[in-house]
């Protein structure tokens, strides 16, 4: 059973019971009437990919919406793919876990429903697999250019794609045992099926991209052989720096990061193991709002947790946009996650509180409980609003704090800026002349589309960069020759 509107999606009740995507696809007919509403649109927003108060507005990657809307709209499906991957490397990505801020900023969207960009999206590229389209590609000739992109997430794979059509050489070193970074081990499999990520993997080895997994860069592998070996190096190892908050009991057992949870969650899945922290029978909270924290819900809940609870500091948004959240502007609004709809349907209530704060854990040794307090929208306690709610597992989901400077990054020089990421130019090369940086780890925590654009950027730095490199080279030759 699905719902009936779009996004197409498998009812709650029943996803539930399996890992497995909760995604569903939806009839041409209805998808080429979405396309065919792209048109009544007078001036599109949706491509523009501009921040707004500190917010996306329109696509970061400037997708050519509502050209390849009106292809889909006239069943020109080759057509469209081809128009979706000049902007996107991976729109089986995006069409599944972006938060479609193009969708906010649609101009239909002030009236009525937005167009249903992101359904769209996923229909092109996943009926391009499905009819064979997208096949590898690997570039005609090569520089002769070697480039190491450290970390495989999504500004990693888009960076490598990119020098790679570019006819560089690229490997890509990943310390996981897997490849694909926050898209293997980040996002769960119900949201974002592995097998779809070890598909573009192995298009993009057999494009020619080297993989050497379980290399942890600057430990297992000395900078110094890096600089020597490689032509320009790209940082994209992400901000896996946690927030952490000091509260009473900290230490207890039963207290743990969000991603630590996910990531053992999905490592079982995939290597039939158990799981070095499981939910099943246990009371459950979440602490965090944000996108993390509704994988934690639904993990929590697959996995057969007793009760579940999820805590945000924050008041409940608005159900509409506020007047100082204008279209098109990201809105900021109440909304029902996959997760939240789920925990809905099975236990009867959602699982949010919010506005409350965690005072401190309760427990000898290991977690029996948390106590919190309410709190006003200026984060002031109310007094007598103390809560003691029954917890066995605490799951961190604050959101992160930077990247890692120990290790790679300082034994290369750098130093990470006030915001804790490492700092780069209008091209993404860093202090240091030939090392590029891209993602997270020089934005800060964002969304998989963001980090897809800024590994495209990087790569253009870094393309820019190995010509004027060249050009120096072959002027310097031309000298000594003339001598």
């Amino acid at each position: 059973m699905v719902s009936s509107t779009l996004p197409i999606l498998r009812a709650p009740v029943e996803r539930v019971n399996d890992w497995n995507e909760f995604h569903g696809h939806a009839a041409e007919s209805c998808l080429r009437e979405q396309g065919g509403r792209c048109m009544n649109c007078g001036i599109p927003f949706c491509h523009t990919g501009e921040l707004l108060n500190g917010a996306a507005s329109g696509c970061p990657l400037n997708n050519l919406i509502p050209d390849w809307n009106e292809l889909v709209f006239r069943g020109n499906w080759k057509g469209a793919l081809d128009l979706l991957q000049k902007t996107n490397n991976f729109p089986e990505f995006t069409g599944r876990v972006c938060p479609a801020p193009c969708e906010g900023s649609c101009v239909l969207g002030l009236t009525g429903e937005p167009v249903k960009i992101k359904t769209i999206e996923c229909a092109i590229v996943d009926r391009g697999f499905a009819e064979g389209w997208i096949v590898p590609s690997p570039p005609k000739y090569r520089t002769g250019r070697n480039v190491a992109v450290i970390g495989s997430g999504p500004a990693g794979l888009a960076c490598a794609a990119e020098l790679n059509k570019r006819g560089h050489s690229v490997t890509v070193f990943e310390k996981s045992d897997r490849i694909g970074g926050l898209l293997m081990y980040g996002i769960p499999n119900m949201k974002l099926d592995k097998s779809i990520v070890q598909r573009r993997v192995d298009l993009l080895a057999a494009e020619g991209i080297t993989f050497v997994r379980n290399t942890d860069v600057g430990h297992d592998y000395p900078v110094d052989q890096l600089m020597h070996e490689f032509d320009a190096v790209v940082l994209c190892g992400g901000a896996s720096r946690p927030r952490d908050f000091a509260v009473e009991n900290r230490n207890l057992s039963g207290v743990h990061f969000a991603m630590d949870f996910l990531r053992g969650n999905t490592i079982q899945l995939l290597d039939g193991t158990d799981a070095n922290i499981s939910a099943k029978d246990k009371d459950v909270i979440v602490i965090g709002g944000g996108d993390t924290g509704t994988d934690c819900v639904a993990t929590a809940l697959r996995q057969g947790c007793r009760s579940l609870v999820q805590f945000e500091i924050l008041p409940q948004p608005p159900l509409t946009r506020a007047s100082d959240n204008p279209w098109p502007q990201w809105p900021r609004i109440h909304r029902v996650d996959y997760g939240h709809e789920e925990v809905v349907a099975v236990r009867g209530k959602d699982p949010r509180v919010y506005s409350v704060k965690t005072t401190r854990f309760i427990g000898v040794h290991r977690l029996d409980g948390v106590e919190t307090i309410d709190v006003t929208s200026s984060f002031t306690d109310v007094p007598g609003t103390q809560r003691i709610w029954p917890a066995q597992l605490v799951l961190l989901a604050m959101g992160f704090v930077g990247a890692e400077e120990k290790g790679l990054i300082s034994q290369l020089g750098l130093t990470l800026n006030h915001r804790g990421v490492v700092p780069v130019d209008e091209n993404k090369m860093t202090a240091v002349p030939g090392v590029f940086a891209a993602g997270d780890i020089e934005r800060g925590q964002s969304l998989v589309v963001w980090a897809i654009a800024d590994g495209r950027k990087a790569a253009a730095g870094v393309a820019a960069y190995l010509a004027s490199a060249c050009k120096s080279h072959k002027a310097s030759l031309a000298v000594s020759l003339s001598l």
